[in-house]
């Protein structure tokens, strides 16, 4: 595992949206460069860039027109050298999104794969024998083979071509586990997905020569079809993990799967906890009643269940990371408010494997509702929203129009800022501040530390977790709830030093802690 991610704190960056240096009202690199210094500020040490590739935007750049050369809106590929040079410069680590699972239909290797004569990129995509072949749907949006679709009349050849998503999203063919038809079904290791998997290794070979520090993997387990235990798609980014540790061992991937025992055995670094699937990751901030709202009525006994189980099996192999938000899903102000995120982040920021830090959840930007979608974002254009600077002009995120925003602004006079919240002592954006200074300074709160649960009982506060490696142990005490709590802990701690508090310090006395409203406490043993 390259030793980088033993400390790292992802920042991630929608680019259109962070910061518009030439005021066509869309971020691009070179405003991207010049908030460096904030980035790094901050205590961020490292940047997930989400896609910047040139593309048509049917899906906000997820549908890619050609892998080597940045979109024009964002600036060059001079550019984008520059901006791993100056993220260099700052001892930060830059990681891209990489999107293989398919294309825009305007990619060369689709218009090439599309025509009836046989040529090399024929089976770059998947590819049935003629338009009567198309395979039935077993119901609305989901095939058998985890195919969400078809599409015809395309050139001149005959057959339906298998979509991702949208219809604008051609999918690359990396074969079939299990295959039911053979006219137009290919194995993991036939010709043609060998073809399109070295493509990739090109692709990114490209832009690690160019100084990139890695990968943030989009649908990583679904590249592989009819793969229902997930064993094709494993043996797929193994292949690719093998080419990695041989020619760019400090490069990291990680993947959007949300299954860490499959991601890790795949070879990934680490796994983003999802929406889906079982880790309970929704119950935490988004659900009807979050963990971390003061009203006390959530629940963090499932999540802290799965937890241990996704943990146990990758311990040691690779890393498990929680997002505050992403561009996928609604902001962590969905259900929380300023006061509730900061203990939110006292947990995210002292849990296993690395952090990850949406644009603006450190300031509260809000998750702003009744939007008209933009470029494919459907109701994701909520969490999508330019970043909010200072008072000036659009927040000082673009000097255009405000038509031409990439999206609106939040119109809320009283909407945070940067410059606000760095003039406040009591901020939201001081405490993260805070929580990662505590956490950089500290081994036992990095990614690899060990963690054992010490309270976490249904329905129940407070939080409790233990944190351990060779040099120190930490105690961490959280209680998102507005009342005070008390608990008998699994094991004796007695008093030890106070590393961190937020809203007042805990009592740790032998197995009983007592801990005050809406509080996080932070206890270090050497």
């Amino acid at each position: 595992m390259p030793k980088w991610l033993d400390n790292a704190i992802f920042y991630e960056i929608y680019p259109q949206s962070f910061c518009d240096s030439n005021g066509d009202g869309i971020g691009d690199l070179p405003g991207i460069i010049g908030k460096l210094d904030y980035i790094k500020e901050l205590g961020c040490n490292a940047i997930w860039l989400n896609p910047c590739f040139d593309s048509p935007f049917y899906d906000a750049g997820y549908d890619i027109r050609d892998f080597y050369k940045v979109a024009p809106r964002y600036g060059t590929n001079e550019d984008m050298k520059q901006l791993f040079q100056e993220v260099h410069k700052r001892d930060m680590k830059i990681i891209l999104d990489l999107v293989p699972g398919h294309t825009s239909i305007e990619h060369p290797w689709f218009k090439e794969s599309m025509k009836n004569e046989k040529n090399p990129y024929s089976d770059y995509y998947i590819w049935t024998p003629g338009r009567k072949s198309m395979p039935k749907i077993d119901k609305p949006g989901v095939y058998a083979s985890n195919l969400r679709g078809f599409i015809i009349g395309f050139g001149g050849r005959p057959g339906c071509c298998a979509v991702n998503f949208y219809s604008t999203q051609p999918a690359l063919n990396y074969g079939f586990k299990e295959i039911d038809d053979p006219s137009w079904q290919k194995g993991i290791n036939d010709e043609g997905p060998i073809a399109t998997r070295e493509a990739l290794k090109d692709i990114m070979r490209f832009w690690l020569k160019m100084g990139c520090d890695g990968f943030r993997v989009d649908m990583a387990g679904h590249l592989v079809k009819n793969d229902p235990t997930q064993q094709g798609n494993i043996e797929l980014w193994q292949d690719f993990r093998r080419f990695l540790d041989q020619d760019y061992p400090d490069a990291a991937i990680i993947s959007e799967w949300g299954c860490p025992k499959y991601s890790i055995e795949a070879g990934f670094h680490m796994d983003f906890l999802l929406k889906s699937g079982k880790q309970h990751y929704w119950e935490l901030f988004r659900s009807e009643h979050p963990y971390f709202a003061k009203e006390g009525k959530g629940d963090i006994s499932e999540f802290v269940n799965n937890f241990n189980i996704d943990y146990e099996q990758t311990d040691g192999k690779g890393l498990i990371c929680i997002p505050s938000s992403n561009h996928d899903i609604s902001r962590i102000t969905e259900e929380l408010n300023a006061e509730e995120i900061k203990i939110a982040f006292s947990f995210i920021l002292s849990m296993p494997g690395a952090p990850f830090l949406y644009y603006g959840d450190e300031i509260a930007m809000k998750n702003l509702k009744g939007l008209t979608p933009v470029e494919g974002s459907e109701e994701r254009i909520q969490s999508r929203t330019p970043m909010q600077w200072n008072e000036e002009l659009n927040a000082g995120f673009s000097s255009a129009k405000a038509d031409y925003l990439y999206a609106p602004m939040d119109p809320d006079e009283n909407r945070p800022t940067v410059a606000r919240a760095m003039e406040e002592n009591d901020s939201l954006w001081h405490e993260i501040r805070k929580q990662i200074q505590v956490r950089q300074a500290h081994p036992a709160l990095q990614s690899n530390a060990r963690i054992e649960f010490l309270y976490a009982e249904k329905d129940a506060y407070p939080f409790v977790y233990e944190r351990s490696c060779e040099e120190e142990t930490i105690l961490v005490v959280i209680n998102p709830k507005d009342e005070a709590a008390s608990c008998e802990l699994k094991k004796a701690w007695e008093q030890a030093e106070c590393i961190y508090s937020c809203n007042g310090e805990a009592k740790v006395n032998g197995r009983t802690v007592e801990v005050p409203a809406a509080s996080a406490s932070f206890f270090c043993v050497k």
